[in-house]
């Protein structure tokens, strides 16, 4: 099959840009991104997008109209389609059997039943979103028990490996684009269609295919392997600050080593985003699942040492400011979870936010990115009650409002605005002494030094 038409279910981080970026590549081909969120869809048929991606509204402008779509009449689009992405959200259970732990996989059920119920020809399904092994049979179950036509469908797995803050140079020139399919005639012809899709601007030596199951595993154990590197790398930090030696030093000595590389060894006050800590307990589910329970151990001791990382932090605050923050301000630069987005799911500043309002401080956030209604929606879902937000959190739009007044300053994501900030300007405002807490490294301790700080960096003391 030659693929003119494509539909994607679900317009959030995946669906949006992964979209943009083959109706951009691909001008014969008709992409439609459909969601049921009519405000989400609105604000990309807009000027201000609802993903933030250095570069990603000219991808959408140079297409948006033209060859690329986005509606909230989703079973039009699906019917029209040859090949259809499904992006919806695959969060972790919260209830049940696997809480806190299986994927929730509702969403793609849902998705597969619709798609079902229009088709009435026969279609591509392409799993994008990040979903546990073996999920493709069950879409297949699902499509087949509820399939009221002669459409046949096939079942592909494609799992994204976008960095946010980066995705569209990870799209532009992707290290690789991962594709699974049925070992089968009709699985290899369908499989050669998405890649037909792909081929429009990666070359074909960076398109690897392989079967479904491995593909779906590939996805998770991706982002386990790059998190427990963050991991490793942060629990070092601890003993360097005991020890003396400097984290950023033996980073770069042990990535010089061929074998280990660079890459994700930059300690921090612990990892976040939508995939990381989702990915590695889908993981642990699996193992547990196929009684594995070393290994499930194994990789939710990541996680646990994460949350280690940013409960250090917080501690290393309070200990540092006279073992209290009660009535004190607390400066906050940064809530997303990494620079150049605007997402916060999973970010670092949310727990450590939470757990200085519990000790009754004072916190000023600002981030150049995240407005003041998702930092309270945050913080509302760690448990800090609406009239605690009210009292204790202050949501300012300028780094040196924040800091004025500011019993200390914690860095929390580590945007390239925070590394011009005027230092001198900064001591002026801030209580003496003034305490720097840099949680991301962004600041130099050699410049806080000499501007009068007290600094205490991740990983040096």
């Amino acid at each position: 099959m030659k693929v003119s038409n494509v539909c994607c279910l679900g317009a959030g981080y995946v669906g949006g840009p992964t979209m943009a970026m083959i109706a951009a590549k691909s001008p014969g081909i008709q992409v439609t991104v459909c969601d049921f969120n009519q405000a989400r869809i609105d604000a990309w048929n807009s000027d201000t997008l609802p993903v933030y991606e250095p570069g990603l509204k000219e991808v959408v402008e140079s297409a948006r109209g033209k060859n690329l779509h986005f509606t909230t009449e989703i079973k039009p689009a699906i019917a029209a389609a040859d090949l259809i992405f499904v992006c919806v959200g695959t969060p972790t259970k919260s209830y049940g059997i696997g809480a806190g732990r299986a994927a929730d996989l509702r969403y793609i059920e849902s998705a597969a039943r619709l798609i079902a119920e229009v088709s009435d020809s026969d279609k591509i399904i392409v799993e994008k979103s990040t979903i546990p092994v073996k999920t493709a049979s069950a879409i297949q179950t699902i499509l087949s028990a509820n399939n009221t036509s002669e459409a046949t469908f096939q079942v592909l797995s494609n799992p994204e490996f976008l960095a946010e803050g980066t995705a569209v140079s990870d799209m532009e020139n992707p290290d690789r684009i991962l594709i699974g399919g049925e070992q089968t005639p009709e699985g290899q012809a369908a499989l050669e269609s998405l890649v037909e899709v792909y081929a429009n601007w990666v070359p074909r030596d960076r398109i690897i295919t392989t079967n479904l199951w491995s593909s779906e595993l590939s996805k998770l154990v991706a982002n386990a392997f790059l998190a427990q590197r963050i991991s490793s790398i942060n629990s070092i930090s601890a003993l360097c600050e005991a020890t003396g030696a400097d984290v950023d030093e033996v980073s770069r000595a042990i990535g010089y080593d061929s074998r280990i590389g660079p890459k994700f060894l930059k300690a921090s006050v612990g990892f976040g985003g939508s995939c990381f800590q989702k990915d590695i307990l889908n993981l642990v589910y699996l193992c547990e699942s196929f009684g594995l329970p070393e290994a499930a151990d194994y990789w939710r001791s990541v996680v646990t040492m994460n949350d280690w990382q940013k409960s250090r932090f917080v501690e290393k605050i309070v200990r540092t400011l006279f073992n209290t923050v009660s009535g004190k301000r607390i400066a906050i630069l940064g809530f997303a979870f990494k620079k150049d987005t605007n997402d916060t799911r999973e970010s670092a500043a949310i727990n450590v936010c939470r757990d200085l309002i519990a000790e009754n401080a004072q916190v000023i956030i600002y981030d150049p990115r995240v407005p003041r209604e998702t930092i309270h929606r945050d913080l509302l879902e760690v448990g800090v009650s609406q009239e605690v937000i009210e009292q204790n959190v202050k949501v300012v739009a300028d780094p040196y409002q924040a800091v004025e007044g500011a019993h200390a300053l914690a860095t929390l994501t580590e945007w390239d605005e925070f590394r011009a900030l005027d230092l001198p300007r900064i001591y002026d405002l801030m209580l003496k002494p003034a305490f720097v807490f840099d949680g991301r490294a962004i600041l130099p301790a050699e410049a806080l030094s000499k501007y009068g700080f007290k600094a205490f960096v991740i990983g040096k003391g």
